[in-house]
């Protein structure tokens, strides 16, 4: 069975390779199993792997051939709003993370140097005896990582440095 994504779908890939939709339209997607497919394109099969989804923000990380990719998928509404022009209201630079709350840190998810998506969860903070997962509010660069697994944390203070 071949999947075809429907041809409204845009994607950049590392945030910086941009396809349209004619461009994907040429990709047809063969399952494997439910993480992984192979991937056709201009003659060539190459095995991907799906390494983590967020739907909810159109996000995937993909491995094909062993090498990771960064995938942010735009439908026809975030195309438009593109176009639009308010996207750049939308994405105005990524914000540094802070502590809403004192609480311990439970663990830290990404490194210094990946790029964050809105919404992808950064760090887990145990407060008042609840996980608390901290999210992303703006897609951007972690620079620099403040604290570490077990350390105490007081409200208001830094996490995570971002970079736009």
């Amino acid at each position: 069975m071949t999947m075809q994504q429907p041809k409204s779908i845009s994607a950049t890939v590392n945030g910086q390779f941009k396809f349209s939709p004619a461009e994907l339209e040429d990709l047809d997607f063969i399952p494997i199993d439910d993480r992984h497919f192979h991937i056709l394109a201009g003659g060539q099969s190459f095995r991907a792997e799906l390494v983590q989804a967020q739907p909810q923000q159109k996000a995937f990380t993909i491995k094909v051939n062993g090498t990771k990719f960064d995938i942010q998928l735009a439908d026809e509404y975030d195309q438009m709003i593109d176009r639009l022009g308010l996207s750049v209201v939308a994405n105005h630079g990524a914000q540094d993370i802070k502590a809403p709350m004192p609480g311990l840190v439970l663990q830290v998810m990404v490194a210094a140097g990946d790029v964050v998506v809105v919404g992808q969860a950064l760090l887990i903070l145990e407060a008042m005896k609840m996980e608390n997962v901290i999210k992303a509010t703006a897609t951007g660069t972690v620079q620099i990582i403040q604290v570490s697994q077990g350390a105490p944390v007081e409200k208001g203070q830094l996490l995570i440095k971002m970079e736009a």
